[in-house]
């Protein structure tokens, strides 16, 4: 884990922190998938940490569970007499193609519409695989993406060296920080319980890394106010990502809730999303826009294939990345399979995340610091290169079973029902991960501080 957590501590111009590490196992991968999952969790707490050095003069320890950390990769809400809706359409998955595999992202109504546009209405997914067996992969995966839908041939990581876009993505930083001279005098106004008290935070991002990020800053304290369109619904993960917050609905595209948009964004100190590279610079919200209406605006962003390339538009997921870059096929030959093999967790949004949220951190201590703003942008292709690069996971044993020891006590009422959520992964000395809101159902506040 050592090279992992130091890469990103560059990445994030972070001092190196005491980061302990408890419990045994790891995750079954190829990879490293619970080193990263520790890294990154453990990058974060070492931001607070700083933070807090900073602002009372003493640096409090942090620790991470590697099977804490491990579990909310996957999911931390355990329901009471309820379940989760399905994290997957019906027909999202991996096809066998005439020369391959291809992985089709459908969770979405529209980009499910997009794939049947070109492979014809089906009810399930045998009659999915017969239509896209005749086809070339890579000619699928161009004529789904021309059609605003998302899909992702298999390629190996040699090949995705060799692709425009890997080579884009190879000459970017895992987080690419900026400073802005707009200046804001804001005081700290949290403790060390709550280290994140008084911070607004504009949240615009969907599953799953920017949730994982603003979730996190909910966790310290941070007013979270999540925004989506008025249509946009992801049920299978509401449930997890939404602890903490307040979820309003606005139409970036009428003038009135231009308007709410921007009165929230001059009070805003933190800003999250996920959109595609110049998707708010067409509504209008470049970078400069931005710090105009809301000066010393810590604005962080990611996006799926990279900021550069051919490709730094496209529509992309966790799961896509993993076949585009390498990991599922690497999975494959791992496992001895027949079928691509992705991680067992979609560690790249998880990881991506907590990074997001160490970048916002940090950003806020050097705006405590200077008065100025700053700008972090990342990429779910990158923290991909960064996993394939740190090599293989050196064998270890399985993790130990959850068990309800590991499941807090306080049961959270959620809009769907009871629930319990596992013990936190991250222990910052007096500095507890807590939540002040239980899961809520997407547009159910009012789009006001």
């Amino acid at each position: 884990m050592t090279d992992l957590l130091t890469s990103i501590e560059v990445a994030l111009d972070l001092p190196p922190t005491a980061l302990t590490i408890t419990e045994a196992g790891a995750l079954p991968s190829t990879f490293a998938v619970t080193e990263l999952a520790c890294a990154s969790i453990g990058a974060a707490g070492q931001a607070v940490a700083r933070l807090l050095e900073q602002q009372t003069g003493r640096l409090p320890t942090v620790s991470v569970d590697r099977r804490l950390a491990s579990f909310w990769f996957s999911s931390s809400l355990r329901p009471l007499g309820w379940s989760v809706p399905p994290l997957w359409d019906p027909i999202a998955g991996d096809y066998a193609c005439a020369d391959g595999w291809i992985r089709l992202h459908t969770n979405a109504p529209h980009h499910r519409a997009a794939a049947e546009r070109v492979l014809g209405h089906v009810a399930d997914r045998a009659a999915m695989a017969l239509k896209v067996a005749p086809w070339n992969a890579a000619k699928l995966e161009h004529a789904i993406v021309d059609e605003g839908g998302c899909a992702a041939q298999m390629r190996a990581w040699p090949d995705w060296q060799a692709h425009p876009q890997g080579l884009a993505v190879n000459q970017e930083p895992l987080v690419a920080r900026q400073h802005f001279e707009a200046a804001s005098n804001i005081p700290w106004r949290g403790s060390v319980a709550r280290p994140l008290a008084g911070i607004k935070v504009l949240d615009l991002t969907r599953v799953l890394a920017g949730p994982v990020a603003s979730r996190f800053l909910a966790g310290l304290g941070a007013n979270v106010l999540r925004i989506d369109a008025p249509t946009w619904n992801e049920p299978g993960v509401v449930p997890e990502m939404t602890l903490g917050k307040r979820c309003a609905r606005l139409d970036l595209k009428t003038s009135n809730d231009r308007q709410l948009f921007e009165h929230l964004l001059k009070d805003a100190d933190i800003l999250f999303h996920g959109y595609r590279a110049d998707a708010l610079e067409q509504l209008g919200y470049n970078t400069a826009a931005l710090q105009q209406i809301a000066p010393g605006l810590i604005d962080v962003s990611l996006n799926a294939y990279g900021w550069s390339g051919p490709w730094r538009n496209r529509r992309g997921f966790d799961s896509l990345v993993q076949m585009s870059s390498g990991i599922a096929h690497a999975g494959m030959q791992w496992k001895q399979a027949n079928k691509p093999v992705p991680l067992p967790v979609q560690a790249l949004d998880h990881a991506t995340g907590y990074l997001m949220a160490a970048s916002a951190i940090q950003a806020l201590a050097e705006r405590l610091r200077s008065g100025r703003g700053g700008s972090s942008r990342l990429s779910l292709a990158r923290t991909a290169k960064l996993l394939i690069e740190s090599g293989n996971r050196v064998e270890q044993p399985a993790l130990r079973e959850e068990d309800p020891s590991d499941q807090g006590l306080v049961v959270e009422q959620t809009a769907w029902g009871p629930a319990h959520r596992l013990l936190a992964p991250l222990t910052i000395t007096g500095t507890p991960l807590q939540w002040d809101l239980p899961a809520g159902e997407l547009g159910a506040h009012r789009a006001q501080w």
